[in-house]
């Protein structure tokens, strides 16, 4: 006869029956525990995949990427799955870091006007936003990222990775990006006003390819809001918890972090759905973050 672990002597019925319960009742219970013990072996084990590629991931966007991978039956709903995030201790903090200055606007080269101002494309390729970042290496020193990121899909369209801030980044990240530029484009190019991107031989290939020049005008960071979230995602999900060893291992790695972003990372700008996914679409992606700015007029308020 079964008996119950440390008990004296009792087995299962006399111990359901003391309790007032039937012994179907138990094993039913302990069959309901055993599968929900599973259950979150399961969303652990995924959870911890996801992770390893992108591993500070906000908790919706993760969401979004499970509802993909597992059965509706094996995902509890949301606020759940935060406490689950949370008692497993993996609900995301966001650190800040000292930030050298990229831009710089004092300069005697001609500055346009801005010709976006906000407006939300309804395919790729209407606008691409440009600007520079940073990697921290052993040494103390810093490596500057160039990036390109198209507007409608946020697709990191070229980067270049170099030792300064001097024209070679943002001309090499131009000229990847000009690769896929397809025929036929009506292209925005839109950036900050800072002496790279002012330059003659910036410009110049700019207009060659038949590019619209797009600056902003009063140094407000949402002139620029996508370009800025992007170097913020980077950074906040993986730059800022590396360290760079050298140039070469820098542009290895960051290939690795653009293919990871542009490939499995949701958006919630994009209805959820990857940068690379979301370039292959046309028309107006559903939105599913939210308004943390005041409005203001001609202005993007959040995109994330």
């Amino acid at each position: 006869m079964e008996r119950l672990r440390g008990s004296s002597g009792m087995n299962i019925s006399d111990c359901c029956a003391l309790l007032g319960f039937s012994k179907q009742a138990y094993y039913k219970q302990r069959i309901h525990h055993e599968k929900k013990s599973l259950e979150k072996d399961v969303l652990l084990r995924e959870v911890l995949i996801i992770r390893q590629s992108l591993p500070v991931l906000g908790g919706r966007k993760l969401y979004a990427l499970l509802d993909q991978r597992l059965p509706s039956a094996l995902l509890p709903g949301r606020d759940k799955f935060f406490e689950f995030l949370r008692s497993q201790g993996l609900l995301i903090r966001k650190r800040r870091e000292y930030r050298p200055k990229t831009t710089v606007s004092w300069h005697h080269f001609h500055k346009y006007p801005n010709l976006w101002k906000g407006r939300i494309p309804d395919g790729p390729n209407q606008v691409w936003a440009s600007d520079i970042t940073y990697l921290r290496m052993t040494d103390g020193n810093f490596l500057y990222l160039s990036l390109i990121t198209d507007v409608y899909s946020h697709k990191i369209v070229g980067w270049s990775l170099s030792e300064s801030l001097g024209m070679e980044g943002p001309l090499n990240a131009l000229k990847m990006a000009l690769k896929e530029l397809p025929q036929g484009h009506q292209l925005i190019h839109h950036s900050d006003r800072g002496v790279q991107y002012c330059s003659h031989s910036y410009v110049d290939q700019l207009q060659k390819n038949g590019i619209q020049i797009s600056m902003t005008e009063n140094g407000d960071p949402r002139e620029n809001a996508v370009a800025e979230r992007v170097n913020g995602i980077l950074k906040e999900e993986w730059f800022n918890r590396e360290v760079i060893a050298s140039l070469d291992k820098g542009r290895t790695r960051t290939d690795e972090i653009v293919r990871i972003y542009n490939e499995m990372r949701p958006h919630m700008s994009n209805d959820y759905l990857t940068p690379a996914q979301a370039h292959l679409q046309n028309g107006s992606l559903k939105r599913r973050w939210k308004t943390y700015y005041k409005k203001k007029e001609g202005l993007c308020e959040r995109i994330s």
